[in-house]
């Protein structure tokens, strides 16, 4: 049975949302329902919180992690959003939120630019090296949050993601109230999503001459292949099996590069897959220009910023879920092998 998003009960801070917790015990089936409840918030936050769930958090840091952060800086409520004192009672099974520190992050100098905005969207190019949404290393410095921080719109929330080192269209939903039918557009595929790349061609390779698939024809071609992700391992590998990945590739030109020969492609993926354009052309022998994992991980520095990934969202279209409208959105951004 599905069971709706449960609304955060503090607003969020410096543009980032509110972290949540849940006690254990309860009616209701979760992972912690089983658990013995404690006799007050002190005892659950000393006991189970710090030393389990906030014990791998990096935005601590060094710092010592105590209950009377929660209940102090971390402005800790209840549900209800209510403020919590460390020795009020457990709710069994009750859900909770607080703030966590927000540490400084130096600024990824580049910008986010508005394509197009509504009642319901707001439709951005997203520069190389910026992350979509926040994650372990990037809180402050992604494109929600420094959306929301910079237009006051603490509702702003990515609908899909982009790779941090990838450019272009994002697509972010301005109202709650509206933001389930386009999410459902990207959960169920009726997105078409374009994009650009620039990849190497095979080494010693020259016009006139064959490529994988036979992309020297210029007509589109097809992948469908099965890709697995395995924790703790950033390169996305091709394995045996049931494909779960299709990707349809042309080449639009080639040329010479950097001693070499390399080709301007357009992509389109028809699942979503992590990396899946980039291991799909990688998987050809044609990597993408400037891409730090494949075919090699380099193990980038989040702030090296002098090598950029040959890769651009640079179109999305769908049907809008309550006008029918079609939608079309382009990018104002291009490639530049210089920069790669």
């Amino acid at each position: 049975m599905r069971t709706s998003r449960r609304v955060a009960a503090l607003p969020p801070r410096e543009g980032i949302a509110a972290a949540r917790l849940r006690a254990p015990g309860g009616r209701e089936t979760h992972d912690a329902a089983h658990l013995p409840v404690p006799a007050t918030v002190r005892d659950w936050l000393a006991g189970t919180v710090i030393p389990t769930t906030m014990g791998r958090e990096q935005a601590f840091g060094e710092n010592p992690l105590t209950p009377e952060y929660f209940v102090g800086a971390g402005s800790l409520v209840d549900a209800r959003g209510v403020a919590v004192d460390l020795d009020d009672a457990v709710e069994p099974g009750g859900f909770y939120w607080f703030h966590k520190p927000i540490p400084h992050e130096d600024r990824v100098p580049f910008d986010v630019r508005v394509v197009h905005e509504d009642d319901d969207l707001l439709v951005v190019d997203k520069p190389h090296f910026l992350a979509s949404t926040p994650n372990g290393v990037f809180v402050r410095e992604c494109v929600v949050t420094r959306l929301r921080v910079r237009r006051g719109e603490d509702d702003l929330v990515a609908i899909h993601r982009l790779d941090r080192v990838t450019a272009g269209l994002l697509v972010l939903s301005r109202r709650p109230r509206t933001r389930g039918a386009y999410q459902v557009l990207f959960q169920r595929r009726d997105i078409e999503k374009t994009y650009r790349a620039l990849a190497w061609l095979p080494q010693g390779w020259s016009p006139g001459e064959g490529l994988p698939l036979g992309l020297e024809t210029g007509e589109d071609r097809d992948v469908r292949n099965r890709l697995l992700k395995i924790d703790g391992h950033r390169p996305v590998r091709e394995v045996p099996g049931e494909p779960n990945a299709h990707t349809t590739i042309r080449l639009v030109r080639s040329f010479p590069h950097a001693g070499g020969w390399a080709g301007e492609f357009v992509l389109r993926p028809h699942t979503g897959k992590t990396h899946q354009l980039r291991v799909h052309m990688n998987g050809l022998g044609l990597p993408l220009l400037g891409d730090p994992v494949y075919p090699v991980d380099l193990g980038p520095d989040p702030y090296d910023f002098r090598h950029a990934l040959q890769l651009l969202a640079e179109r999305l279209e769908f049907d809008d879920p309550f006008t029918g409208e079609r939608r079309v959105f382009t990018s104002g951004l291009t490639l530049d092998p210089a920069r790669a």
